[in-house]
């Protein structure tokens, strides 16, 4: 979703994507200030990771019930 942000080579706010296309121009440009696409990418990142130790952690947890049940589970006699 484009966002209004600095052409620095045209020295006007203009909407421009994550990719650099310029609504207003028509073209791609290079010279623009896409910190704002940057801080979404890394707070998304940061997300990923958060959820992927998550996982991790349940993961180990499973596996440590799983030993611990293997070595001091219940019995069947029981």
């Amino acid at each position: 979703m484009p966002k209004h942000v600095m052409n620095y080579q045209s020295g006007e706010y203009e909407w421009i994507d994550e990719n650099g296309y310029s609504l207003d121009q028509g073209c791609f440009v290079f010279n623009w200030d896409d910190s704002e696409y940057q801080r979404e990418e890394e707070e998304r990142r940061r997300r990923w990771e958060d959820d992927e130790e998550e996982n991790d952690d349940e993961q180990e947890e499973h596996r440590r019930f799983f030993l611990w049940s293997m070595l001091f589970g219940a019995d069947d006699d029981q």
